[in-house]
């Protein structure tokens, strides 16, 4: 979906840093992202970090460093290396990109003040002194009636001169706006027509007092402030949508467009926690996941291209992504379909951008000048089987250091008890064949295809898998491998010569 190039589209990205980046805020930044794009508009982070008890700088710097991470950047917000990206740096860096902010709610409170005595003094909001005893007998007496609670409007009609006099004098009280009776009604992109009736909301708390703004009031103001178009977010913020909106209006400001999207489900159908940990971005990262294919993943939950394409890009997502094409229904959170995708993905990888990624997944040993040959060289091979970068320690580890294993692993076919030991001997001698045809071949036409010549020979008289069997299993010391002409390559001569004496020296 495109606009109107009349107005610049303005989406934001709102996250409490209360927890870390989850799975449905990175899907909410791809789609705010994407939709900006696309339209040649621009993208906002906004921190939302008015709740003081929760709000922690370390959430802060995880939901930036995520955003960098998926290289979803931002045109305006808080800037990364004032967030702490390049701690030991002695520049100074703006502490905002962009025309209005600042981007963090605790430095707009002056903002908000100055709104929320607009409201009062209009009457559109005032001062409540409640008790909540008082809230919960009203709460109570409604539930008794079978009506829905709501505000019962105690302190609706003090006359605001008295409710102004009363706070000031140190009354404990919370701000409410005054919510019309009326039907509240918006286009949302991807659900259609809604319909709310605001006389079921009663008369919401929008501050706790004149420096302490709650979320949808510094919300709706904020959005207005910096004048966003677009309101592209979770459907669990739908029944704040209405609230909103009459906020807006009281204020006289415009009102965005909403597009509320479904939430996200585990595969047996709940609903992700923000704060189950397996669900946060930075797990996803630490196990091995590309940020293509989780871009590409997230893209898909929810949302489809017109063409049956499971792969797309980056580039492609900005050209092809349309909110209108976005479901209704929940979308499931697919591990099995977030594997495939990464797999799919490190295929397509060069084997020496593959082992740059990897360096946070495998020993420092592996990364020094001696191993980088061997290393290249069995990513190449190993790529293809692995689904993620952490997957690539364990399966290749035999390349750089043969692990121990039972000399029952080079018998073929697998025996056990006294059928072991009538093919020991058999076995023992298989494998010196092979070491005396391997030590044939020059150093330097040690390739598989040069391999796989001379030993495809000695298949033909003495059988492939009394011969293949015991050599990859004394290469790799493991069940599953990759071929043993693949592994002889990356090994070399002299380590493979090595290896198979090892293998023989047990069957002795």
């Amino acid at each position: 979906m495109t606009e109107s190039p009349n107005k610049p589209v303005r989406t934001r990205f709102a996250p409490s840093p209360t927890g870390f980046l989850h799975i449905g805020s990175a899907r909410t930044v791809l789609f705010n992202w994407l939709f900006a794009k696309q339209n040649n508009g621009k993208f906002i982070l906004r921190i939302e970090d008015t709740d003081i008890e929760r709000s922690n700088s370390d959430f802060e710097k995880d939901i930036i460093d995520g955003m960098k991470w998926l290289g979803l950047d931002w045109d305006e917000g808080p800037t990364p290396a004032a967030a702490g990206e390049i701690p030991n740096s002695k520049l100074q860096f703006p502490k905002y990109v962009g025309d209005y902010g600042p981007y963090r709610q605790s430095e707009r409170l002056d903002i908000y003040e100055k709104y929320l005595r607009k409201l009062i003094e209009e009457e559109k909001a005032y001062y409540c002194f409640c008790s909540k005893e008082d809230l919960e007998s009203d709460r109570q007496a409604m539930l008794s009636q079978g009506m829905a609670p709501k505000y019962g409007g105690r302190c609706r009609h003090i006359k605001k001169d008295e409710a102004e006099r009363r706070a000031k004098a140190g009354e404990p009280a919370v701000i409410r706006f005054r919510v019309p009776e009326i039907e509240v009604e918006f286009q949302d992109i991807i659900r259609g027509k809604v319909k709310f009736d605001a006389s079921l909301i009663g008369d919401i708390v929008i501050a706790k007092n004149l420096s302490s703004p709650l979320f949808n009031f510094s919300n709706a103001v904020d959005d207005a402030e910096m004048k966003i178009t677009h309101v592209i977010r979770g459907e669990d913020h739908l029944s704040n949508t209405p609230k909103q909106i009459l906020i807006q209006k009281a204020l006289g400001f415009e009102t965005p467009q909403y597009a509320h999207l479904p939430l996200i489900f585990t595969p047996d159908r709940k609903k992700m926690s923000k704060r189950y940990l397996e669900t946060a971005l930075i797990d996803y990262v630490k196990d091995g996941y590309l940020k293509e294919a989780i871009i590409n993943f997230l893209a898909f939950l929810g949302w489809h291209p017109k063409e049956n394409k499971d792969i797309l890009e980056i580039g492609e997502l900005v050209k092809k992504f349309e909110l209108k094409r976005v479901q209704k229904a929940g979308a499931v959170f697919n591990l099995e379909k977030l594997e495939w995708l990464n797999g799919q993905y490190i295929k397509t990888l060069s084997s020496e951008e593959l082992a740059e990624r990897m360096k946070n997944f495998i020993p420092e040993s592996w990364l020094n000048e001696n191993n980088t040959e061997i290393l290249i060289k069995a990513i190449s091979l190993e790529k293809e089987r692995i689904k993620k970068l952490s997957d690539f320690k364990e399966s290749a580890d035999f390349f750089f250091e043969l692990p121990d294993y039972d000399e029952k692993l080079l018998a073929w076919p697998r025996p056990t008890g006294e059928e072991f030991i009538m093919n020991k001997e058999k076995t023992s001698t298989n494998l010196k064949l092979l070491s005396e045809e391997i030590d044939k071949i020059f150093k330097a036409d040690f390739n598989k295809e040069n391999i796989e010549e001379a030993i495809t020979q000695l298949t033909a008289v003495w059988g492939r898998g009394d011969l293949l069997w015991p050599l990859r299993a004394a290469l790799s010391g493991k069940e599953a491998s990759p071929g043993p002409f693949e592994i002889m390559e990356v090994l070399g001569k002299e380590e493979t010569l090595k290896r198979l004496k090892t293998a023989m020296e047990k069957l002795s």
